[in-house]
């Protein structure tokens, strides 16, 4: 087939209904058959989008778990063994429905479209973006745990002392936490990078809670080790209640970690700076 040639295509689009009774819904994704080069795929949200702000009750763990299954069910339907699906399929919504039927769930699917297409790969990308992403991109961009670190871990480049700092997994009796950022002398010092830029307050009450309770279960670790929490303001003003209700809330973990505002960069990295050197003029005499 000519590249240039143009082949019918039939998509669907999959919706998020958060509430029967209200109606309210999102899409959240797109299957799309091209039935001559026999083509299916599907594009699902990965990431909360706009959704955190139209339901601000989402369950996003959930939800994310199962984009992820109605997108892997598709793909192993356009395997060989679904040949005889192909065969007899007119339309990308035999497909949708052979994955997720009609029924009361939070999904369903929209009513199937048509078109033509020379690239059905390329398609399903533009139709993503017209139907599911298009609004995410009036969002501001939240910055993540790693944009807030960055700016640390620069200036302790400036210093050559970046490459000191390693990964570290402390263990207890009931559980084990990955830091990404720790060096040892005597006791582990670990520093965590917090993004609260977040885009409500439950969200980044439940973060501040689920690391609290991560050090809660660190209690007896088998190590001695200190928290240091690099926190990350919103930007949201109108957020700024949630954000001090949530460093207070990591301030009680045990071990009485340290809550660092992102404000107090310098104060960071001459910490660490001045404790590794001393550390290290120590270990020379």
């Amino acid at each position: 087939m000519s590249s240039t040639t143009r082949t019918p295509y039939t998509y669907v689009v999959l919706r998020y209904r958060h509430d029967s009774l209200a109606g309210e819904f999102a899409n959240v994704g797109v299957v799309l058959h091209a039935s001559a080069s026999g083509f299916l795929d599907a594009k699902m949200r990965h990431t909360l989008g706009r959704l955190s702000k139209i339901f601000p009750d989402l369950n996003a763990d959930a939800l994310k778990g199962s984009v992820k299954s109605l997108e892997r069910a598709i793909k192993r339907l356009a395997t060989p063994q679904a040949g005889d699906l192909f065969a007899r399929s007119k339309d990308a919504g035999t497909f949708a429905r052979a994955v997720l039927p009609e029924d009361d769930s939070s999904f369903i699917w929209g009513p199937v479209g048509s078109g033509l297409t020379a690239n059905p790969a390329e398609t399903l990308d533009k139709l993503y973006n017209r139907f599911v992403a298009r609004y995410d991109e009036q969002q501001r961009q939240h910055r993540d745990d790693a944009a807030i670190w960055k700016p640390v871990r620069d200036r302790l480049a400036e210093r050559n002392l970046a490459d000191r700092l390693q990964t570290k997994t402390i263990t207890s009796p009931l559980d084990h936490v990955e830091f990404e950022h720790a060096w040892k002398n005597g006791a582990w010092h670990c520093y965590q990078p917090i993004s609260f830029d977040l885009a409500n307050e439950e969200t980044i009450r439940d973060k501040a809670r689920r690391w609290a309770g991560q050090m809660l279960a660190l209690k007896d670790a088998f190590e001695p080790f200190r928290t240091y929490f690099f926190v990350g303001l919103p930007s949201d003003q109108t957020l700024r209640g949630a954000y001090e209700a949530a460093v207070n809330i990591l301030k009680l973990g045990p071990g009485e970690p340290q809550v660092i505002d992102e404000a107090r960069i310098d104060d960071l990295v001459h910490q660490i700076e001045d404790d590794i050197l001393g550390h290290d003029r120590r270990a020379a005499t």
